[in-house]
């Protein structure tokens, strides 16, 4: 079943590639998320006359949150989910058009969130990206509503139905100064939709938001380390639509949110949405436009709402300032000393640091890290870290046009772990993640089945790195390397970490990029292992063949009940090896793989044959049982499956740690050689059907069914 399970995997993976390479998981062509249907939905809805419940997500605790949001909290207590129609005579979903002052925070932490919602109001094309037309409360209305995200790399539709949490008859969540207006509480529930739950949602970067609204690629500056074109940058950001956000850090959790005496806010996602140039007092001076997500509290230094700086302003340059609506204007010096971070999410991933645009090539894979088979950790853990996923990029083309003579090629990396919020409900949360950069070897260059093991990583430094190891859904850098091909290796901080993550990879040129192994170079031992270890009856000696004798009883055969007898006998008596002993099943699958009668019994020449292989695996078993436990971990265990000639596939790896290792991620000897028997049987099972030499066999569902039993 579990060879079936990664067969199914595989074949999912390979779907979803076609289905993208046809459009599907594009914004135009977005996934029904949870195969809901938007159209049909309301649909069904409007013929019945009723309003839509959504039982994925539903009116219930379950879905507020799970721990201070969770059912027993004060903080949810007197909740009530109430429709717009119940909350106001006249509801509206967007009044004359979506505006910033749409988007109030409520009693949830989510002002990352909002803050990117606010910058996305500033370019309409990218809003209706996100918010698609044809909603509302007219004819149409049927309770039910939709809205898109980018999701790890495809584009998903997620419905949802209008009731909303409220306490003493206000939204308790984001909300619209206007009131009567909807349209961002409900993208706010579909957004808690795919993260499973609104208190999923508290605490993020800003940068999260802008990516799964654009599908774009962020950049964050540090503001004490900025470039000294930052203010071009952001001017050229805004022009081309990209989504700005920038935070004050916090010292200590005491600081969180705390409020300086000129009305900033610390550990707080703000929305940069303007920048400006101004004539005061005979000399240009540049400003930014910054908005809260609370619709209040606002600075109140030089160039704040009705501050004297304005008067000296020409009324045709005089901004649009008001009152306390959270939004303000600040110098551009005064914003460098008060704020920590600048983020920038570009919507298409141009340059920022160059006058002219670039089209950059875009790659993107997907992978997983496995406890005990691919989940290394970073370079601090060296006899792990090679089991990390690893891939290639290829620059041949060097930047047009290099800043400060700078040669070279420049890519952004940036790697998202999957799904972390949907699984704080289950008390997990981001992993700290980051990445390494390698050149690749001469000898393995052009090459796409290698996986580079430990003895590389352990004798050759990095080329680059990701700036740091930190436990946000994405770490994103931009380097500039001379071309050749480098192996970039995505990891946890610490090993044995389960997760998903998506590795996307932006060349400003075309640059070719691959999985170090490819899905399907499953290659059996290059030596030809059962040529190699055939043994006939003449090259066995006299003294073999008087045990063989003693052993086999009167029908002169071994059969897999006797094998085990046979080998647990054995192994019991050596304390240099650790096993629970084998198991019968184990047993009749060394008899089916080395019989050539087909009686289910083992000849002399046969049992002479296994009895070569298992002292080969058992030298192999000892080899790399590098600290003498007796067991093998799973490193160890990677490594003599390559001694034993076998190439594999990570997600084949990941099944074999499954299907094989303890709890504590050691391998018995029993379980060891049943590892390599199985192995062997599949490959010559294949080997046997693909009879043209193609690499490729079809299978009925019965011989699959077979095929599968009879291997794991």
């Amino acid at each position: 079943e579990r060879l079936l399970a990664n067969m199914t995997g595989m074949a999912s993976t390979l779907a979803k590639k076609r289905a993208l390479a046809a459009g599907f998981g594009t914004n135009s062509n977005a996934v029904k998320y949870l195969n809901q249907d938007f159209e049909e939905l309301r649909r069904q809805c409007l013929t019945a006359g009723k309003l839509f419940s959504d039982s994925t997500f539903p009116a219930a605790p379950e879905s507020l949150g799970f721990k201070e949001l969770g059912p027993y909290s004060s903080k949810t207590r007197g909740v009530q989910w109430k429709r717009p129609s119940e909350l106001c005579s006249r509801p509206e979903f967007i009044v004359g058009g979506a505006t910033r002052t749409d988007i109030c925070q409520g009693a949830l932490g989510d002002c990352w969130l909002l803050a990117a919602i606010a910058s996305l109001t500033l370019n309409e094309d990218v809003l209706a990206r996100v918010v698609p037309s044809g909603q509302g409360f007219g004819n149409d209305y049927a309770g039910i509503f939709h809205f898109q995200f980018w999701q790890f790399g495809e584009w998903v539709d997620v419905v949802i139905d209008d009731r909303l949490p409220t306490r003493d008859g206000e939204l308790l969540f984001v909300h619209s100064a206007e009131g009567s207006e909807f349209w961002s509480a409900l993208l706010e529930k579909a957004y808690a939709k795919v993260n499973g739950s609104y208190e999923a949602l508290s605490g993020g970067s800003t940068t999260e938001g802008f990516e799964d609204f654009t599908g774009g690629i962020a950049e964050t500056y540090e503001l004490k380390q900025a470039p000294p074109n930052l203010f071009q940058i952001i001017k050229k950001a805004l022009e081309a639509g990209s989504l700005l956000g920038c935070s004050i850090d916090i010292t200590s959790a005491a600081e969180t949110e705390a409020i300086t005496y000129q009305k900033l806010v610390k550990g707080h996602a703000y929305s940069l949405t303007g920048a400006v140039e101004v004539t005061y007092r005979g000399r240009l001076e540049k400003l930014v436009r910054i908005r809260n997500p609370w619709g209040q509290v606002e600075w109140t230094g030089a160039w704040s709402d009705s501050s004297s700086e304005w008067n000296y302003v020409d009324a045709s340059e005089r901004q649009n300032v008001k009152a306390d609506d959270g939004e303000f204007w600040m110098s551009f010096t005064e914003f460098m000393k008060q704020y920590s971070r600048l983020e920038i999410c570009n919507l298409t991933p141009d340059t920022l640091s160059s006058d002219s645009y670039k089209r950059w090539s875009v790659s993107k894979f997907d992978g997983a890290w496995r406890r005990g088979s691919t989940a290394g950790g970073c370079r601090n853990n060296p006899y792990t870290f090679w089991m990390n996923p690893q891939f290639v990029i290829k620059l041949e083309e060097e930047d047009d046009d290099p800043e400060d003579n700078e040669v070279g090629c420049s890519f952004v990396v940036g790697l998202i772990q999957k799904n972390r919020r949907r699984l704080r409900k289950a008390g997990e949360d981001m992993h700290t993640i980051g990445f390494a950069i390698y050149e690749v070897p001469p000898q393995f260059r052009g090459q796409t089945e290698v996986h580079l093991d430990k003895n590389y990583f352990l004798t050759h430094a990095q080329t680059a790195r990701s700036e740091t190891f930190v436990n946000l859904r994405e770490v994103s850098n931009h380097f500039k390397l001379p071309p050749g091909e480098y192996l970039i290796v995505p990891s946890t901080f610490e090993p044995h970490k389960d997760g998903d993550f998506c590795l996307r990879v932006f060349s400003e040129k075309q640059a070719e990029t691959h999985v170090t192994i490819n899905i399907n170079s499953l290659e059996p031992p290059e030596s030809g292992v059962d040529e190699q270890e055939k043994v006939s009856e003449g090259e066995i000696d006299a003294g073999f063949k008087n045990l063989f004798v003693r052993l086999a009883g009167s029908d002169n055969e071994i059969s897999a009940t006797e094998l085990r007898t046979i080998f647990n006998n054995i192994v019991s008596k050596r304390s240099d090896i650790k096993t629970d002993g084998f198991s019968l099943e184990t047993c009749r699958v060394m008899v089916n793989l080395m019989q050539d009668s087909g009686n289910g019994k083992l000849g002399m020449a046969e049992f002479a044959s296994l009895w070569k292989k298992i002292q080969r695996y058992l030298s192999i078993y000892k080899k790399n049982d590098l600290d003498g436990s007796g067991t093998m971990s799973t490193p160890e265990m990677r490594m003599a499956l390559k001694e034993a000639g076998f190439t594999l596939t990570n997600n084949i790896h990941q099944v074999l740690v499954a299907r094989y290792a303890e709890p504590d991620m050691t391998i018995d000897f029993d379980n060891f050689v049943a590892c390599l028997i199985r192995l062997e049987t599949m490959f010559r099972v294949f080997k046997n059907a693909d009879t043209e030499g193609t690499g490729e066999i079809e299978l009925n569902f019965y011989q699959e069914k077979w095929i599968n039993r009879g291997i794991f």
